[in-house]
């Protein structure tokens, strides 16, 4: 391979991390841990910050087994999808480019198991009514889970700085 052609591979490279970095999830701080039993199982609070939108944070919760649990009941690999959301202001609010789409936009995403389960946080924006909706669940490759909870942020009379202008509903 000749020099401008590596040179150019290695720009092609950088741009497409780049991308990737850029396209991320939002990442979670964990904020809390309550012990639940003898058994080392914990609830975790971990608190998301919308990376399309200032001033929204988001808590999340979920079930973590203990290795005592893990090697009594089986399935070492695995936590159970219970989960909670709780979505409120925590600053002025500054909404970025977002999905319009009713199907919304991934907002955060961690691994539940060792490859099947991802607990999941979609933003979805509810035009008519001038509301962004957080849904949290799990999602399994075989089969889901009907394990959901959302919360909701209504933009009615604030102060909202859109950065592309605010939606017609």
């Amino acid at each position: 391979m000749t020099q401008p052609m590596r040179r150019l591979a290695c720009l092609a490279s950088a741009a497409a991390f780049s991308l990737g970095v850029l396209a991320l999830p939002a990442s979670a701080q964990v904020v809390g841990e309550v012990g639940v039993d003898w058994t080392g199982n914990d609830i975790i609070v971990e608190a998301v910050a919308d990376p399309q939108i200032k001033g929204v944070t988001c808590h999340v919760t979920y079930f973590e087994r203990g290795i005592i649990d893990r090697l009594k009941n089986g399935n070492w690999f695995e936590d159970p999808s219970n989960n909670s959301i709780a979505c409120r202001q925590t600053g002025p609010i500054e909404i970025g480019e977002i999905d319009l789409g009713k199907g919304g936009e991934e907002v955060f995403r961690q691994g539940r198991s060792l490859i099947w389960k991802n607990l999941l946080v979609k933003r979805i924006y509810d035009k008519a009514n001038d509301t962004l909706i957080y849904l949290a669940h799990s999602r399994q490759v075989v089969d889901g889970s009907a394990k959901m909870a959302i919360s909701t942020i209504p933009l009615y009379n604030q102060n909202v700085a859109w950065k592309n202008g605010k939606p017609k509903p």
